[in-house]
């Protein structure tokens, strides 16, 4: 068994915050100032502006291009011929859309109606 095994909690938004050794009081006094230099001094933190000049590229949120919109999962699923559980997974984050689904949901993204018409007469 590995020792590096990560152990499941719930934890509601509405819970008390655990025990942690974290300075809530400094951490809650800092500026938007002193925050943007931590990011930046952080290369697990950078802000996605620093990201994306450096060449990395975001995934399309897909619940958010849904609900944009206006399509429930099975509405999406079934216009853009998306297996409806692949399309969970990928709202649930339980899996990211490959380069080749990637590339298709940017084009959704740009013009969804024409995708849609297009599919729809094939």
């Amino acid at each position: 068994m590995s020792t590096t095994a990560t152990i499941p909690v719930d934890h509601e938004p509405s819970d008390p915050r655990s025990n942690s050794v974290t300075d809530w009081d400094r951490v809650n006094a800092l500026t938007e100032e002193e925050i943007h230099a931590a990011a930046l001094a952080d290369p697990d933190a950078q802000p996605l502006e620093v990201l994306i000049a450096q060449g990395w590229k975001p995934l399309v949120n897909v619940k958010r291009l849904r609900e944009r919109l206006g399509m429930t999962q099975e509405e999406f699923a079934k216009t853009y011929w998306i297996p409806l559980g692949t399309l969970r997974d990928w709202e649930q984050r339980r899996k990211n859309a490959d380069r080749t689904a990637q590339a298709y949901l940017k084009v959704i993204d740009k013009d969804p109606k024409i995708v849609a018409a297009l599919l729809d007469t094939a």
